[in-house]
């Protein structure tokens, strides 16, 4: 793989990893699509992408530094309103986990031959645009824009949903983000605070299927192929998502308003479009 080549996929990675339009299904849909010569089967290619996902698993706990540092010194700190608030941030994120955990388990063989169907995931990329745009749609039912909740008010019960609803990015084309900040705002959590809360989640989501990987990579011999070209390319993606978070993070705390409508317009421009290329070409 050129180091070009190896940057653009990089750049794509941070940026689509945080927005709310599915990374899996660009990283399915745009080899395929523009005959890139990338052979995501070959034994250097999946170590690559876990130093991609190590690079934007650091930039959110750079980013989201003080909230971490808050969670972990609010286990040995003596009992206070901030101690109460951060220990309870943390259960919500452990809950929110668990149904990734448990269902990706269960079902992580079973999905394996959609990862490498761009039709597939360009369907699904379309379908997460009805996700975000009724997402938006159903949360003035739960709640008035004047009764949104922070963070700190979100209940175990809501984390749980939360995390049932990160579960549906098992399908390639289907946000991670934008599925985990719907639930959020089904939670009756601001725009903000459920991009925080999906960022905070994803944390260990991305840097636990990182690591989970390198075991294997090592007993397969695949260490070697941690070369310059996928360090690079690391810092490139790095770098890339913490710009994302941080333009992100902006844009969801303009106020409440039909934030996730323009990227659900665009996975049905994208999405629709891939759909009828792969059908049709």
């Amino acid at each position: 793989m050129s180091l070009l080549l190896a940057i653009a996929i990089a750049i794509l990675q941070g940026v689509t990893e945080l927005f709310p339009v599915s990374s899996l299904g660009h990283a399915v849909i745009l080899p395929a699509m523009l005959d890139l010569p990338l052979d995501q089967r070959s034994p250097q290619y999946l170590p690559f992408l876990v130093v991609l996902h190590v690079g934007t698993a650091v930039a959110l706990l750079l980013y989201f530094a003080k909230d971490w540092i808050g969670v972990a010194g609010s286990l040995i700190a003596s009992p206070s309103e901030a101690r109460d608030i951060n220990r309870g941030i943390l259960v919500k994120v452990i809950v929110a986990t668990i149904p990734a955990v448990v269902l990706g388990a269960v079902f992580e063989h079973k999905l394996k031959d959609l990862f490498g169907n761009p039709l597939a995931a360009s369907a699904f990329l379309f379908f997460n645009g009805f996700v975000l745009f009724y997402g938006e749609k159903l949360r003035k039912k739960f709640a008035l824009a004047d009764d949104r909740k922070e963070l700190e008010h979100l209940s175990w019960k809501g984390a749980l949903a939360i995390g049932f609803w990160q579960c549906l990015a098992f399908f390639p084309g289907i946000s991670r983000s934008g599925t985990t900040m719907v639930g959020g705002l089904m939670a009756g959590l601001t725009h903000r605070a459920s991009a925080h809360f999906s960022f905070l989640i994803a944390t260990p989501v991305i840097l636990g299927a990182a690591v989970l990987e390198v075991p294997k990579l090592i007993h397969a011999g695949a260490a070697a192929s941690f070369g310059v070209t996928s360090i690079i390319a690391g810092v490139v993606a790095g770098v890339t998502a913490y710009a994302s978070i941080a333009f992100l993070m902006r844009y969801f705390g303009k106020g409440e308003f039909e934030a996730l409508n323009p990227f659900a317009y665009y996975c049905w421009l994208a999405g629709g479009a891939a759909f009828l290329y792969f059908t049709y070409a």
